[in-house]
């Protein structure tokens, strides 16, 4: 006979982004979406990872306080390119210059994951770096790329899990999902450990 499982707080995704919630749905968990106040510039000097890291924390402990009952998932991402962040590009010209950037060249993908209770005083943070390859782009494919994904609401404009892949000569992760934008592997683990019951 099974155990019946504890009743289970609720679960709320600080962010807009369609991908993390395409992504945390296929947990099977039931949740809410919150959209995060919070200021996304840099910090004078700021390095990519420590950008992320400070952004998703500061997403979850935005929407925490709104939700204190709830379990909150925060998460940002920041491409690196030798040590120079680089975000949503938002428009076709910055997209291009983006692309045109990382062309021939390996970027670090910064995937930070922060989950908080503010009820149990739970708080975890965790980053999940994902190396991505570029293959020398002419500029013909870059806008060829960027007419038929328009990836300007992505970081460095790589939409691996559409056209973007076909930019791509490598990825490596131990956490494949971040590249999307929540890592799942660190998502579950990090659930797991603020109560909640996953298969």
């Amino acid at each position: 006979m099974l155990e019946p499982s504890p009743p289970s707080r609720p679960l709320v995704l600080g962010s807009t982004s369609r991908y993390r919630r395409e992504l945390l749905a296929r947990l099977g968990l039931p949740f809410d979406v919150a959209a995060p106040a919070v200021d996304e510039t840099p910090q004078p000097g700021e390095a990519p990872h420590a950008l992320a890291l400070r952004l998703a924390l500061a997403k979850a402990r935005a929407v925490a306080a709104l939700h204190p009952e709830a379990i909150v998932i925060g998460s940002d991402q920041v491409a690196d390119l030798s040590g120079a962040p680089l975000g949503k590009p938002g428009n076709h010209a910055r997209a291009t210059a983006q692309l045109r950037q990382m062309s021939g060249q390996t970027v670090v993908f910064q995937t930070a994951l922060a989950v908080v209770c503010l009820a149990t005083g739970f708080e975890q943070v965790d980053l999940a770096p994902v190396r991505v390859r570029f293959r020398a782009l002419s500029d013909a494919e870059i806008e060829r790329y960027l007419q038929a994904e328009q990836p300007y609401d992505c970081a460095g404009s790589a939409k691996s899990e559409g056209l973007g892949i076909a930019l791509l000569d490598a990825i490596d992760s131990d956490d494949p999902t971040a590249l999307i934008g929540l890592p799942l592997i660190r998502t579950a683990r990090m659930l797991r450990a603020a109560g909640l019951v996953l298969p």
